[in-house]
């Protein structure tokens, strides 16, 4: 149903139709599928680079200047890429990989290209909140650097790690929909081709619903665990 053919609330009641949510399971299952995927990947290479960026900073457990440029040069090129552009310049990739350049899998790889650097980043900025006479402290009764890093450092800053992963993950859904103008499936998908192409807005405010509560599910979570990390700690 069209804005063109009916009322606004006619559309809206229109888009609670039981038949265009059956429609819509497979391509939710494929925008949970790319955001699970996509979410992990973002998740491993995101931290190693935040650890690495740390670790190497001037101020790091071990300062390397090259590697740190190196890094975080590379990091804001990747950051500097609209999505958009970083989903194109995938698509060799993504053919290297699965033979093809369309498909939920193909569009994992620009999707996780374009969050890692901003996790990776997030990463960073969390794990230097940590309060340096912890760090002294650590050091001055023998704490290797690894032990700093994993007893210390990390256990301190988990809950901002888990709130940023929670905003990696909101910017993952959102690429997700943009995905789906190049062929990934998914909620965008029907988006573009039916809400916006062939003017059926009652499927378009569908699509946005889901979106939505996507959304509130995973900061709901991420609020949910960040804070009781938080509560866990106090106690003790």
């Amino acid at each position: 149903m069209s804005l063109m053919d009916a009322s606004l609330w006619e559309v809206i009641r229109a888009s609670f139709n039981p038949d265009i949510w059956k429609e819509l399971l497979v391509p939710i299952g494929e925008t949970i599928y790319m955001t699970l995927i996509s979410s992990v990947i973002v998740l491993v290479f995101g931290v190693l680079l935040g650890i690495c960026l740390t670790l190497t900073s001037p101020d790091g457990l071990l300062p390397l200047r090259i590697s740190y440029t190196t890094v975080g040069w590379l990091i804001n090129v990747l950051r500097s890429l609209p999505q958009m552009v970083m989903i194109i310049l995938m698509i060799p990739v993504a053919r290297l990989f699965f033979g093809k350049s369309y498909g939920t899998n193909a569009c994992i790889i620009a999707i996780a290209a374009s969050c890692i650097p901003m996790y990776a980043r997030i990463v960073e900025s969390a794990l230097l909140e940590i309060e340096k006479g912890k760090i002294e402290a650590a050091k001055s009764i023998g704490s290797t650097n690894r032990q700093i890093l994993f007893k210390v450092v990390i256990p301190e800053t988990l809950p901002s790690l888990i709130r940023g992963f929670t905003v990696a993950v909101i910017a993952i859904i959102s690429m997700t929909a943009l995905a789906g103008m190049f062929g990934a499936g998914g909620i965008g998908d029907i988006a573009v081709r039916f809400g916006y192409q062939r003017f059926q807005h009652d499927r378009l405010f569908a699509c946005v619903y889901i979106l939505i509560i996507l959304v509130q599910i995973t900061q709901g979570v991420g609020n949910v665990i960040s804070n009781r990390i938080l509560k866990t700690r106090n106690l003790i």
